[in-house]
């Protein structure tokens, strides 16, 4: 028997029973399909967790006060013996010259008050510096001036939604805007930006963190970022920060330097922790799949007892009823998988359009995986229904017993 006659016996077999045969390859389907969603959904996670860190700048430290724990992937800051302040981080600059800008950044909610308007906002309190670190794009006015940073004059940049609601329609350069306790001037707009990390920054209001860090009562910063002039310079600066910040906080070693490498290194060990959840949830699906192919397989071997015992009679062997049979569970389960993917496909391709900014994509692992596993399902839960018609015994078979 050729390979076009088993080819050939297997696609007769199975269009004689159609709705098995659609039955099962729908089973088999739904679990490729669901292959192929569920690792795009982790790998979708996955880019957008990078993309979300790179938009944070190139060759970049972040600062945090604290000290990290030792347990976990990602950073857990414990209790602060010294504020993380503005003085330290004009001391690493002048000391690290592998440092081109230091950022801090100090945050807090208020409500800001304009002719009659109020809105909650976030404040952003920053220098100068934080411009070329992130990139702020400024369509209106200027960014915060430099200056000295313990005196800085009270003059704020609002964000785009917060220019859009505060002053509608309205030119807000020159204007006053009451946040909190203190009263600014706004010397610019910064143009709309969307969400990082889970933080809307077209609600900010940008303000010199002096002024941040009195409206909240605070004396250190929240955080810092700082930049260094090349990814060559990241290791050798991090250690060097270190030991001016001992030196300036009495032998203590008490901050955390995140690099975004370390950041998105601890993201992706949870991001394949979670990818290899959801492809034990889905093979657990294939399994069930399997589990009705070889159902299918069996009753077609129970109905066609008479059949096989026919071909025996003709001379089939044993081993070409066997792989007879295979081949109808092979290409019922490899149909399946292609069914399959075309529907996850498609299903990835509709969550595009309704959430571009997701960049929901399969990996090609999953792609070649879904396929290799939807043909061994057809191999492996086809091989009994396999022997026992191979080794049906002609004449009884003939008489149908």
């Amino acid at each position: 028997m050729s390979f076009t006659d088993l080819v050939t016996f297997a696609f007769g077999a199975l269009r004689g029973h159609r709705l098995r045969t659609g039955l099962s390859l729908l089973g088999v389907a739904i679990g490729v399909a669901a292959v192929i969603m569920l690792t795009s959904l982790a790998e979708g996670a996955r880019l957008f967790v990078t993309q979300e860190f790179q938009s944070l700048g190139t060759n970049l430290l972040i600062i945090l006060p604290g000290k990290t724990e030792t347990t976990g992937s990602l950073p857990v800051v414990g209790g602060v013996a010294h504020d993380l302040t503005l003085e330290d981080l004009e001391a690493i600059k002048r000391r690290v010259p592998a440092v081109r800008y230091a950022a801090p950044i100090v945050t807090g909610t208020v409500k800001a008050e304009t002719e009659g308007r109020t809105r909650d906002v976030i404040i952003a309190g920053t220098t100068w510096e934080m411009l070329p670190v992130r990139k702020v794009p400024i369509i209106m006015g200027q960014y915060l001036p430099r200056g000295q940073s313990d005196r800085p004059p009270h003059v704020c940049v609002l964000g785009y939604d917060a220019w859009k609601e505060l002053f509608p329609k309205e030119n807000p350069l020159g204007r006053f805007v009451r946040v909190g306790t203190e009263r600014f001037q706004i010397i610019g707009v910064a143009g709309p930006r969307g969400i990082t990390v889970g933080l809307r920054l077209d609600d900010l209001i940008h303000v010199p963190a002096a002024h941040a860090l009195r409206m909240f009562n605070r004396r250190g910063v929240f955080r810092a970022l700082l930049e260094v002039r090349s990814e060559a310079e990241i290791l050798p600066a991090k250690s060097r920060i270190i030991e001016v910040i001992r030196e300036r906080h009495a032998g203590e070693d008490d901050v955390t330097i995140l690099t975004q490498d370390a950041v998105l290194a601890g993201f992706g060990k949870i991001l394949g922790v979670l990818t290899a959840a959801l492809v034990g949830i889905t093979a657990i699906s294939l399994t069930v799949a399997g589990i009705g192919v070889m159902n299918v397989m069996l009753v077609s071997v129970s109905e066609r007892v008479r059949e096989i015992g026919l071909l025996k009679a003709l001379g089939a062997t044993t081993g070409q009823v066997l792989r007879a049979f295979l081949a109808e569970a092979s290409i019922l389960s490899t149909l399946g998988g292609v069914a399959g993917l075309v529907a996850g496909f498609l299903a990835v391709r509709t969550l595009r359009v309704f959430y571009p900014a997701f960049p929901a994509e399969p990996p090609p692992w999953a792609i070649w995986g879904a396929l290799g596993v939807s043909l061994a399902v057809g191999i492996v839960f086809g091989l009994l229904p396999a022997r026992r018609a191979s080794r049906l015994d002609p004449v009884a078979a003939l008489s149908g017993r």
